[in-house]
């Protein structure tokens, strides 16, 4: 009887694996294009932009991947990316419904294939002594043999893979990019002037994080900030920092919203970027303040280029400028995160998770202003309004923040203006002095033949590659989206906004806030205490010169109150290291507390699962011999 039962149980196993294999099999061949993603926020479903890209190829697309196993061998995390990247790759193939054919190459060392990725222009990696190279890249090709690369695809952009791969089959599927004129007077597109006399060394004067970016998206055009008219061709004009525009120039801006063109308009009270560029002379700019008048004033948007904003919640980490700070870092409230204060039910922003900005400005409406004033991004209710005198010359971050006073309410960083707009010009202007008018000149247009749609942004550190640099940042997926969404049918939005998945202790980050604001202040009165107690010391000390080479010399009374004032100075030193001691002990002890409860709960949960599904079937079984009928 148990014999049979075991062969039973045997042939019901093979039974079971049989099943499962041909339901594999069967998945595999009519579900290939099917996925359920079970992950938060479904980091791993195509979005959309894929889709239509997929959709809209007007050509079949080739996709080569170039992968050395010993790459993997050497790198183990490298060999994971590549299996990612392959089931990307065969994902594609499956949505595009034939039109994305994928290849894959094993560019073995001294092989017709190493010889092919070579040419197709990989990066080839030197493994080992004998100089034996790897290669990991990925090359898009269309029928006219026109083709675009990725060198070398880097696991650090793995948050990335499905906006580089989108990107890479638009780039050679023919379709027409928006042509997107560039003014500003920050060197986005490099200095060649700082870049000979660095030499080439480090990234001084070459372009920008933010230009490679957009000349990747768009056909981008620098337009000069002495024009006299905006080239038809462009489609957007994305004016970054103004600075001494002539009549003439301002005039050409005018007149290209009023002919329908698209602005997008980065203004800034200070530009930290700017701040940090020398001149000619070696000295940084005497103005890194921007405004547009009277365009601005005349669309309706109220801007004032003397304040700037201030918030703790994301408030960056700076080196204190006192070197007995405690503290190895001090939030600087000018320069913040915002995360919460974007307007998700734009479609440009619906993915961006955060937005860094540095000593930006605010916008409002001006009273009366016919437009629709939609507020992009905004800060916390829990900011401040600084004057520009509090961060242009050495601010100290620990001072700003212990004098903090919230207002109580969001300030709007970034807006749309949509409406009809008046020129800013009752008529043309004349050219500048010793210049002549180009030919062709366009006719004065009084106002928009159709509702205008701009984008103004009081800050412009949100190019600055410092910002672009920081750990998760999706500045650069901000500003490209909102240039697509003005260009119009940009099927990447949905694609760059998927960035890195931030998922921070905020009870931690809000506790370590709010007692960091308490030492701050308590910090700033014990210093003044204490320098109050030392210049005490110090007059009792002056009051007898003697008393320094002689202490006899003292009165009874001065030796007492100089012996009471030591005693406060060392008292007031040692409550200072006890709130730092007291502010990091609560955090320590909380983030250790959270940490444990995320990496122990989940086993402990499951373990209590399992011992309690044991118990269960053991009472059962207990139970079933009990009620079993004893033999005869």
């Amino acid at each position: 009887m148990r014999r049979s039962r075991i062969w039973f149980s045997l042939l019901g196993l093979l039974g079971a694996a049989g099943i499962a294999l041909g339901l594999n099999m069967l998945a595999e061949a009519r579900l290939g294009a099917r996925q359920i993603d079970l992950t938060a926020g479904h980091l791993y479903t195509l979005s959309p932009g894929t889709r239509t890209v997929l959709r809209d190829l007007r050509q079949p697309v080739t996709l080569s991947l170039y992968y050395s196993p010993a790459l993997g061998l050497r790198a183990p995390a490298y060999g994971v990316y590549a299996a990612h990247v392959r089931q990307m790759l065969r994902r594609y193939a499956a949505l595009s419904h034939g039109r994305v054919t994928v290849r894959f190459f094993d560019p073995r060392p001294f092989s017709r294939v190493e010889d092919r990725a070579i040419a197709d222009g990989l990066s080839g990696v030197p493994i080992d002594q004998a100089g034996t190279r790897v290669y990991f890249g990925l090359v898009a090709t269309n029928l006219l043999d026109q083709r675009k690369t990725i060198p070398f695809l880097d696991p650090a952009r793995e948050p990335f893979l499905e906006y580089d791969l989108t990107l890479l089959i638009d780039q050679v599927s023919g379709h027409h990019r928006p042509v997107v004129g560039v003014m500003s007077s920050l060197p986005l597109a490099g200095d060649f002037r700082a870049l000979m006399m660095a030499h080439g060394q480090g990234n001084v004067g070459r372009p920008w994080l933010i230009w490679r970016e957009l000349s990747r998206n768009f056909a981008t055009r620098l337009i000069p900030a002495t024009a006299q008219e905006i080239p038809r061709a462009v489609r957007v004009l994305l004016l970054v920092q103004p600075q001494n525009l002539s009549l003439a120039t301002k005039y050409a801006i005018d007149q290209f919203v009023m002919r329908g063109g698209r602005l997008m308009l980065l203004v800034d009270p200070r530009s930290e970027a700017q701040v940090r560029i020398r001149g000619p002379n070696g000295q940084p700019a005497a103005v890194t303040g921007s405004n547009l008048t009277p365009l601005l004033a005349d669309w309706g948007v109220s801007y004032d280029p003397a304040k700037v904003l201030a918030q703790v919640s994301g408030a960056l980490r700076v080196a204190s400028p006192n070197p007995a700070d405690p503290m190895a870092g001090v939030p600087y409230i000018p320069w913040f995160t915002i995360r919460k204060g974007i307007d998700r039910a734009d479609p440009a922003l619906a993915g961006i998770g955060q937005v860094t900005v540095a000593s930006s400005g605010f916008l409002a409406p001006k009273k009366g202003a016919a437009i629709r004033f939609t507020p992009l991004l905004s800060s916390s209710p829990q900011s401040e309004v600084l004057p520009l005198s509090a961060v242009s010359a050495a601010p100290d971050p620990a001072r700003l923040l212990a004098r903090f006073t919230p207002s109580g309410k969001p300030r709007v960083i970034a807006a749309r203006i949509h409406g009809i707009l008046h020129s800013a010009f009752p008529g043309p202007v004349s050219p500048p002095k010793g210049q002549t008018r180009p030919a062709h000149f366009p006719p004065y247009i009084a106002q928009t033949a159709k509702p205008a749609d701009l984008v103004v942004l009081a800050d412009s550190d949100v190019l600055d590659n410092a910002v672009l640099r920081l750990p998760q940042s999706e500045n650069a997926a901000f500003v490209l989206n909102l240039v697509g969404s003005l260009a119009g049918g940009d099927p990447l939005l949905s694609l760059r906004a998927r960035g890195v998945v931030s998922r921070p202790f905020s009870v931690v980050a809000r506790m370590r806030r709010t007692a960091e604001e308490k030492f701050r202040r308590t910090e700033l009165a014990l210093q003044s205490h204490l320098k109050a107690t030392e210049a005490k010391l110090a007059a009792l000390r002056t009051g007898n010169p003697k008393a320094g080479a002689d202490a006899a010399l003292l009165t009874p009374a001065q030796a007492a109150a100089i012996a009471g004032l030591r005693r406060d100075v060392i008292a007031t030193h040692r409550r200072l290291r006890r709130v730092q001691y007291d502010l990091n002990r609560r955090i320590a002890r909380l983030e250790m507390l959270v940490r444990l409860a995320d990496i122990v709960a989940v086993p402990a949960a499951l373990t209590l699962i399992a011992l309690l599904i044991a118990l269960l079937r053991r009472t059962r079984r207990n139970a079933a011999r009990r009620n079993r009928p004893a033999r005869a």
